[in-house]
């Protein structure tokens, strides 16, 4: 059996910690594939500029104000310097179709690498949704299992009562009282 190289040019933990959830989608940032890719955010969004019909809302989309201050807030960025713009988000798609606009080969390895790295989440994410729903079925067994315990302990309890609470008798025979 062949064994797969590991050819990466970047660990698989570095592409996944740039991985975001927004809009609940996974997503990354066009300054982290810039990172990734070697190039400049700026040269990064001037291809995509120059190809904005490659890019529909579910391939790339632009944060708002408030994602961008949520995201910023996660990853702890410095308050002075930085972007003058937010940044565009690229979902899985989005990422594949930067593979065309850039044209180097350390962006092709990338692009391999980081739809690999979205491989592995989707399969993880899929085995994680079976391992969830054998957990609620479990939860419900036991929430069920809890009623009927408390029914037989609520039955115990009423019999306990029972027994250290008897019942005054009715004395059969004469009483003393009336010879």
């Amino acid at each position: 059996m062949k064994k797969e190289r590991n050819t990466s040019l970047i660990p698989d933990e570095l592409v996944m910690s740039k991985i975001y959830l927004i809009r609940e989608q996974k997503v990354m940032l066009d300054s982290d594939l810039a990172e990734l890719y070697g190039v400049e955010t700026k040269v990064l969004n001037q291809a995509i500029n120059r190809n904005m019909e490659r890019f529909p809302e579910d391939f790339m989309f632009q944060l708002d104000q408030q994602e961008w201050s949520n995201l910023k807030s996660q990853i702890v960025t410095s308050s002075w310097g930085g972007r003058r713009k937010v940044p565009r988000a690229f979902t899985e798609y989005g990422v594949l179709m930067l593979s065309s606009v850039l044209n180097s080969a350390r962006a092709i390895q990338v692009n391999i690498q980081v739809m690999r790295v979205f491989s592995r989440f989707r399969k993880y994410l899929s085995d994680h949704d079976e391992l969830r729903v054998q957990i609620e079925e479990i939860r419900q067994q036991l929430h069920n299992n809890s009623k009927n315990i408390e029914l037989v302990f609520q039955y115990l309890d009423e019999l306990v009562e029972k027994k250290t609470e008897p019942k005054p008798r009715k004395r059969i025979g004469f009483k003393s009282d009336d010879l």
